[in-house]
């Protein structure tokens, strides 16, 4: 099982969340939609698509009844990631990607000033190496951000909003923006683990 250490323990050249010779790679920042409705019937999950509107990304939970475990598949419905809610002492989640590389989200349990921002830690293990790195999700009102062990950011979620006066998306059409250089399923699959340990999917 994947411990959780403190972000500073772990260097952020650790590499597990950019993979320059992936195709989820962009040398450019990458904007993609993200619909909280899943293309299956009866069924909860996500689909995501690129800036030109192409499907990139769905997510399944396949028990509309439970959100106990979902998957993160591409367009071809080759799964990439799967993550399952673990309920203990905290609750958590937990998963790993198509490569063995192991994953668990839980929230940091601080004290904190009403109003400020709530944070999640993430930690990946390879199972190559067992070398780890460890990243954190900051939540401030409806935006989220995703940062590497460094503090840098790796990428920013929030409402879409409409450039159509008086046009509304609602509340399940979001933006995730992803700075260049990182890996954008690794960022899906961290995005994917949040919404479930929220019971958003």
């Amino acid at each position: 099982m994947v411990q959780i250490h403190p972000v500073q323990a772990v260097p952020v050249d650790s590499g597990i969340g950019e993979v320059k010779s992936s195709p989820y790679v962009s040398t450019e920042q990458e904007s993609f939609t993200i619909w909280m409705r899943s293309l299956v019937y009866h069924s909860k999950g996500c689909t995501v698509y690129d800036s030109k509107g192409n499907l990139i990304y769905r997510v399944d939970n396949y028990d509309s009844k439970s959100c106990g475990e979902v998957y993160l598949m591409d367009l071809y419905g080759e799964v990439l990631f799967e993550f399952q809610q673990k309920f203990g002492l905290f609750k958590s989640c937990e998963g790993c990607n198509s490569n063995g590389t192991r994953c668990r989200l839980r929230k940091n349990f601080k004290i904190s000033p009403r109003g400020s921002s709530s944070s999640y830690k993430v930690v990946m293990e390879s199972s190559k190496d067992d070398q780890q790195s460890c990243y954190k999700i900051l939540h401030h009102g409806s935006v989220f951000i995703i940062e590497d062990g460094s503090g840098r950011l790796m990428a920013e979620i929030k409402k879409k909003q409409s450039n159509v006066n008086g046009l509304d998306f609602g509340e399940d059409v979001l933006t995730m923006v992803v700075e260049p250089q990182v890996d954008h399923s690794f960022i899906m699959g961290i995005v994917i683990a949040y919404g479930l340990l929220k019971c958003k999917l």
